[in-house]
């Protein structure tokens, strides 16, 4: 994620250094999780499985009201890099208590945007 535009008129100091990182596969990425069953609860280290492979694990987690279920953050990392595609066209789960959970994956922050959950 970039936190300055790469083609600004005057540059900034660093442009090339970022640019040189831009160029390199990234391996490991923190992904968010919600669990599609709303019953488990999260709170770190639950292991996270993509495609049947441990990959990664849960660093924070909590319950998401507004999203009906726990949600965590964890580190991800695959020797072929961590991108959209590998997040949203892969199988996770977390494993919590020695049962697998199926979860959703996401680079971008879950919410609400239209605040339907907590107008209910």
């Amino acid at each position: 994620m970039l936190a300055v535009k790469l083609d600004k008129p005057s540059g900034f100091i660093g442009r090339e250094a970022r640019l040189k990182q831009k160029e390199q596969i990234c391996t490991k990425k923190l992904v968010q999780f919600l669990l599609d069953d709303p019953e488990p609860l999260l709170y770190h280290n639950e292991p996270i499985y993509c495609n049947d492979e441990l990959r990664g694990y849960v660093r924070s987690g909590m319950y998401g009201h507004t999203l009906g279920g726990a949600i965590s953050l964890g580190y991800i990392e695959h020797p072929d890099g961590v991108n959209a595609d590998l997040v949203n066209n892969s199988k996770f789960e977390i494993e919590v208590f020695g049962i697998k959970y199926a979860a959703k994956a996401s680079l971008r922050p879950m919410f609400d945007p239209k605040m339907e959950k907590i107008k209910c």
